[in-house]
């Protein structure tokens, strides 16, 4: 529930697809074409040799299918439990469910990727490293111009108009009045982009640590195995024992506040316009899984 970048960089693995498929008009088209995306995408942070780019591709390849067989149906549940749920009022209890779901099935695809992480760690080269450090230093620098750019208030729209553009996704339009309850459930959440931007910039440290370990200790791949499987574990148990823990609490508490907020105001128009893409999403995954 934190601002789009603060994760770790094996987390992308999962993110970087599913960012692109809730963008995307068809889940199908994105989903099956998934491996090339986050083919460019790993490619982009270490700019991979001719060598790499071989078995990277099959290790995508790989992962992506064993994601096909295995997890696009419970994908398909999860979808009818929010269907469920947007029929009736759902609780902040249940939305805390839905998010510790997710968030265990994105543990659960890092740790099956743990071969084809640590072949990738053992093969970087300085220079792959060092590209590795920049492109982390340029997404920070873009998370800067976007997030903490302007006073409080400019700040808060910003947040407030990326909220909207998921609501949007879903529910369609909104009335002026509709935006003006949900832009103050917006703005109650707390904001310091600064907190978001200093854990972002802490996990991105402990991935450059990782990979410049393994290449001076020339670890073993068992080894590296161990320590990503550190890393993945240890970062998913910050995000429920942060350093800022009060702050990070008040402000999942507000987003699942805000949720709650948007589903509570919609009209059986909007709320039928959610449904509808959750079935075309439910249809879109049933096919994919056979």
């Amino acid at each position: 529930m934190q601002p789009g970048g603060a994760r770790p960089f094996a987390r992308y693995l999962l993110l970087a697809a599913m960012l692109l498929l809730a963008a995307c008009s068809s889940l199908r088209l994105a989903y099956n074409h998934s491996d090339t995306l986050l083919y460019w995408w790993v490619d982009a942070y270490v700019d991979l040799d001719s060598d790499q780019k071989s078995w990277v591709k099959k290790d995508i390849d790989d992962l992506i299918l064993w994601h096909r067989k295995t997890q696009l149906r419970d994908y398909v549940q999860i979808l009818q439990t929010a269907q469920k749920q947007l029929q009736g009022n759902p609780t902040q209890a249940e939305l805390q469910a839905d998010y510790d779901d997710i968030k265990k099935r994105s543990q659960t695809l890092l740790l099956k990727a743990l071969p084809q992480l640590a072949d990738l760690a053992q093969s970087l080269k300085p220079e792959q490293i060092e590209q590795m450090q920049k492109k982390f230093a340029s997404n920070n620098d873009e998370f800067r111009k976007k997030n903490m750019k302007g006073d409080r208030e400019r700040q808060q729209k910003y947040r407030y108009q990326k909220s909207m553009e998921q609501f949007e996704l879903w529910f369609g339009n909104f009335s002026d009045e509709q935006e003006a309850v949900i832009r103050k459930a917006s703005d109650a959440r707390p904001l310091d982009n600064g907190i978001w931007l200093a854990e972002r910039m802490q996990r991105q440290k402990e991935v450059l640590d990782l990979v410049q370990n393994v290449q001076r200790e020339k670890l073993s791949k068992e080894a590296t195995m161990a320590q990503i499987q550190s890393l993945i574990r240890t970062s998913f148990q910050r995000i429920e024992h942060s350093d800022h823990q009060a702050f990070t609490d008040a402000y999942n508490d507000g987003t699942l506040q805000l949720i709650l907020t948007v589903i509570k105001i919609a009209t059986p128009e909007q709320k039928a316009h959610a449904q509808q893409r959750m079935q075309g999403w439910i249809d879109d995954f049933k096919s994919l899984a056979a």
